[in-house]
């Protein structure tokens, strides 16, 4: 199975939406675990990096086309 590549600032977009209806986050923190921020909410989760990569469905916007 072919690694996903994401980044820090990346906004994805998971397999199943979170309960105040969104389902685009953002990746605020990598390593060993990967924190994302809800971008609807701003609602912070911690997930192990195996975990996050079967659960992240795509990239909606890269950190470097959203110019930060």
């Amino acid at each position: 199975m072919q690694r996903k590549e994401f980044g820090l600032g990346d906004i994805v977009e998971m397999k199943k939406p979170h309960p105040c209806g969104t389902n685009a986050w953002k990746v605020i923190r990598m390593g060993a675990d990967i924190r994302m921020k809800c971008t609807g909410c701003n609602h912070s989760v911690l997930l192990p990096r195996r975990r996050f990569e079967q659960r992240m469905k795509k990239i909606l916007i890269r950190a470097e086309e959203a110019g930060e």
